[in-house]
Parts: C-alpha cells; structure tokens; sequence
C-alpha cells in the first residue's frame, strides 16, 4: 500500500501512522489516529477534543511521539492489557444475555412483591395504598405527577395494585423470550418504580432503587449498546466503591480493625444455613474476609475504566465478593443484580470462554442489537451524559462535597425517576442480635406466639433459604428492633391488624396461634439472639440462643 502514496516517505511510515482524505490531504501520528477514530461511530470525541481543547493537541502528539520511540516496551504491556485480540470488543452477546436475565430478575420481584402485596399495602393491609395516595394527592396537588410519578394516581384499589404486579410479571417474561423488548422494558420500569412509591415503608430498600435503575439502563442498551454498557460499567463502579466508602466513612471501629464480620453473619437480617457455619470460622479467617471485602471494594472498581484484562480481574473479585455474600445472607435479588452488573465488564470474546459451546452457538444465532439512527443515538448519547451528569452529583455529595446549588438542583429534579441514585450497604455494622417476638392471648395471662416465615423466631428452626424472593415484613422486623416502636407508625398498625384478624395480614406469618378468631390481646417481646456453638448445636438441636430483655410494645387491646 505505501507504493501507492509517493509524496510520503518509508520513514514516515515507519515513525508514525499515516491518513490521507478525500482530497489527498495528508495526516499523520495522533492526528491521524483520531480521524481513523472518527470514522467509527460514537468515536469523534477525541477529534473534537485535539481540535477545540487548548494543548491536547500538543500533549496527545507529545504521547504519539513518546510511544513510538519505545515500541517494543508498549508492545509487551499492551499484550499484558489487551492479549492478542487487536479487534475492538464486541457486546451483542453481552446485552443480549444481560437483558434477558435482568427480566428473570424482574419477573422474581414482581411475583416476591404480588403475592405479599394485599397484607402489606391492600384496603386490609397494614399499610393501606388508598390511604397514602389520598392524602399525597391533597397535598401536592398537580405537581404530585412528577414529584411522585406512579400509575396509582390513576387507580388504588386492590384489584389495580394486583393488575399492575401480575402485568409487570407478564412483560418480564416478554423481555426474557424478546418479545417487544423495548416497550416491556419501558413498561416494566414504570410499573416497578410505581411499586417503589406504593408500596411505601415496605419498597424503601436499595435493591429496589437499583433494579430500576438498571431497568433503565437496559432500556438503553437495547436501543444503542456502547452508550448502554457504558452506563452500566460507571454504576458497577459507583456501586461497588460507594459500599467500600461508607463503611469508611462511617467511623464504625470494626470496619476499621477488622472485626466487622466476626458479628455479620449473625447480625444481618436473615442469615442462610451457611451463616451459621461462616461465623464459626476462625478470627484471623475473618479479619482476612473483612480486609478483602474492603480491597474489593475501594481498588477494583477503579480497574472497571483500564484495559480487558484488568477489567476482568475486577468483573472477577466483585463476581467472588457477591457470590461469597449471597450463599451466607438472603439479600433477595441484591446480589444477583450486582452479579449481573458484573456482565458488563467483559466482553463477548471473553463469553466464549465462560460458557457451554451449545450456548455460545445459541447466541451467537440471535439477531445483534441493531444501532439506531443518527437521531436516536443522539438522543440516547445526551441522556447518557445526563445520567453521568446526575450520577457525578451524587458521588461528590457522597466522598464529603456540596457541589454549587444549580447543580444540586437539576439533580433534585430528575431524582423521583430514580436513574441516577447513590449505594452503600453495610456502613455500620450491627453488633448485637435482637429479635421482635409478637404473642396474643385471650386472658392477658397465657400468651402464645406468632411465627414469621423467615426471620429468627423458634430456635430449633435452622436459618433458610429465600432467594430471590424479599418476605418484606420480615425485613421491616429487623429494622424496627433497632428502633423503638414509635419511629415505627406502620408497627401499630400491624399489630392492629392482628387483633381484627385480618386475612391479608396473617397471611404474611408462619404460623397463626388463633386460627378461630384473633386474640384479644396482642404485645410484642424483646430479645436478644445469638448463634448457638457447635456444641451447642450437638447437645439440643438449637440453631440459636435467645434470652428475654423486656417488652417492645405494651400489652393493647382493641378497646
């Protein structure tokens, strides 16, 4: 091919990459580079930047020249970084598969949340939907719409609430077969984001936030996939870090001198079968556990923006990380998003070498995500840089910055839409178990005591397993114990239920002691749990060991 350009020499062809346009027109080292660049799509950035930013220009030829004088050297580091492959990365097998587990994952909340949703926020739940929509409603008035946006300002009623749950089911399942994926992932997320504000105290948790969020970004890769992967690579990073921030940031001493998992696997809400055996693990073992989750989380995710390979080493620890947690606590869906968040920072080269040959056969059949117009890239690549823009925001607010009020402000207003939100699981870390029992009783002498389905309760009952369905008051029941009942209002109301004997709310338990009709009197009991030893275990058959501290709630009666 040189032969064919005269005017350049062979040692300019040697020294630096050569372009020559339409015109003739001859380009040479970093400037050629970025025209090659520009060719490709979603690539002219880097042309515009050596044209219009003051010394890039000069600092990008500088780098050229500096390279070029030492091939050899970049050669051996770019094979360390990249491997052998010199094509660019491809993510058509990537997205495919991404979108079709993120509708497995959002089928599971949806039929988690449906078949609890009467006892919970139902006409005879414990946390009335009409109720709150009511009273929000005379409050806010038209501005309700976009401070709240959810599809029960429209309808409230019990057979809506459940309409919406079983139809976001419903298009979860499309997404997964591909069937008009693009408008059920839209619909999906506008149906769960409506759950988020419905479903009140019961839908405040951070895996709920997150599935929406990344049910918006899928929305995205399945119109346009680099700007897609992009968006999901910056939250893994955001998630991951900000989890490693705030257990620093805190100032909880057991982060700091690693003893915070000497108390995690019998503290966290609900532990699984393997919780009981991880806390018996040695001290040294743990504090080993604690300092890698820390690593984990404070240096790879910043191996998420290098080269393949390092990349992969992060996909790698935080894939070992979630795995770790998911088999000893029942976090629902929490660590299956994250571990499919992970999908993100490999490629399809790499899937090859992950999966089954049938599989990779499989995929490689589908129909690729085709790229979209000039228009709708545009309009997806400002909606990225919005997202970025809002998600920036928050992580300034979180590493301890007030950016300026203009800022804070466009934030503000995106905000209800839940597409840019701030994570940190874990910052303190409970250091003491102590369990809600509730007992009713006919005579205010003879109590007998309620079940729930997963949380700690009878001691001969060995922790489950629930994933990836959330039990919901089970969760609010850990939380209250660190509470008292009066920063609790929906733990009155529970009780209440129990006394009228409400069929949506006992539902919800275990194990109902007046299955004829409800007690007369209910109160709820405080103690203090802790796992049994080993020999413990072996001498009565009891998984924990509880003792009574005193009364959470005063005995009541509906009178």
């Amino acid at each position: 091919m040189a032969s064919h350009y005269k005017s350049i020499s062979t040692a300019e062809f040697q020294r630096a990459i050569q372009y020559v346009d339409e015109d003739g027109k001859i380009f040479s080292a970093a400037q050629a580079s970025f025209l090659v660049l520009s060719q490709a799509t979603g690539w002219s950035l880097w042309l515009f930047l050596y044209k219009k930013l003051p010394g890039f220009s000069a600092f990008s030829e500088w780098a050229y020249a500096f390279i070029a004088a030492h091939r050899p050297a970049f050669y051996r580091i770019s094979l360390w970084l990249w491997g052998r492959r010199h094509s660019p990365s491809k993510f058509n097998n990537i997205s495919w598969l991404f979108l079709r587990t993120l509708g497995l994952i959002y089928f599971s909340a949806f039929i988690s949340f449906g078949v609890q949703a009467m006892g919970l926020i139902g006409s005879h739940g414990i946390l009335p939907l009409s109720a709150i929509i009511n009273a929000t409603e005379q409050q806010l008035g038209l501005v309700r719409y976009w401070l709240v946006p959810t599809v029960f300002w429209f309808n409230s009623s019990d057979i809506f609430i459940q309409a919406v749950c079983w139809a976001g089911a419903a298009l979860s399942l499309l997404v997964v077969f591909n069937i008009l994926p693009r408008l059920s992932l839209f619909l999906i997320y506008l149906l769960y984001l409506s759950l988020i504000y419905g479903g009140q105290t019961f839908m405040t948790f951070q895996w709920d936030i997150l599935l929406v969020d990344m049910g918006f970004l899928g929305l995205i890769l399945s119109i346009t996939v680099k700007p897609g992967i992009l968006l999901l690579r910056w939250l893994c990073f955001r998630f991951v870090f900000l989890s490693g921030v705030v257990k620093i940031s805190s100032g909880d001493p057991s982060w700091r001198d690693l003893s915070a998992l000497t108390y995690h696997f019998q503290t966290q809400p609900l532990p699984t079968p393997l919780a009981w055996y991880a806390h018996q693990l040695p001290t040294s073992v743990l504090a080993f556990m604690t300092f890698s989750t820390l690593f984990i989380e404070l240096i790879f995710p910043f191996f998420i923006f290098f080269p393949r390979r390092l990349r992969f080493i992060a996909g790698f620890g935080i894939l070992l990380l979630q795995t770790i947690i998911a088999l000893t606590g029942n976090y629902n869906f929490f660590n299956l998003l994250a571990i499919l968040l992970c999908l993100s920072l490999f490629d399809d080269a790499a899937l090859q070498f992950a999966l089954p040959r049938q599989i990779v056969l499989y995929l490689k059949s589908r129909r690729m995500i085709k790229e979209p117009r000039k228009i709708v890239f545009r309009i997806m690549a400002s909606l990225t840089a919005i997202i970025i823009f809002a998600s920036c925001v928050l992580l300034a607010i979180a590493l301890g910055d007030q950016p300026p009020a203009p800022l804070t402000f466009i934030n503000a207003l995106i905000s209800p839409f839940h597409v840019a939100n701030n994570y940190g699981p874990f910052a303190v870390m409970t250091t003491k178990r102590q369990e809600i029992i509730i007992e009713g009783s006919n005579d205010n002498v003879n109590w007998k005591e309620y079940g729930f389905k997963y949380k700690p309760g009878d001691v001969t009952r060995p922790p489950s397993w629930n994933i990836p369905h959330q039990p919901r008051l089970d969760w609010q029941m850990w939380f209250a114990a660190l509470e008292s009942p009066y920063q609790n209002p929906w733990f009155r109301r529970f009780l209440e239920c129990l006394l009228q004997g409400q069929t949506p709310v006992v539902s919800l338990l275990a194990t109902n002691p007046f299955p004829d009709h409800p007690p007369l009197y209910v109160r709820a009991q405080f103690y203090n749990y802790r796992f049994a030893t080993p020999k413990e275990h072996e001498q009565t058959g009891a998984w924990w060991v509880r003792d009574l501290v005193g009364d959470y709630f005063p005995v009541v009666t509906l009178k």
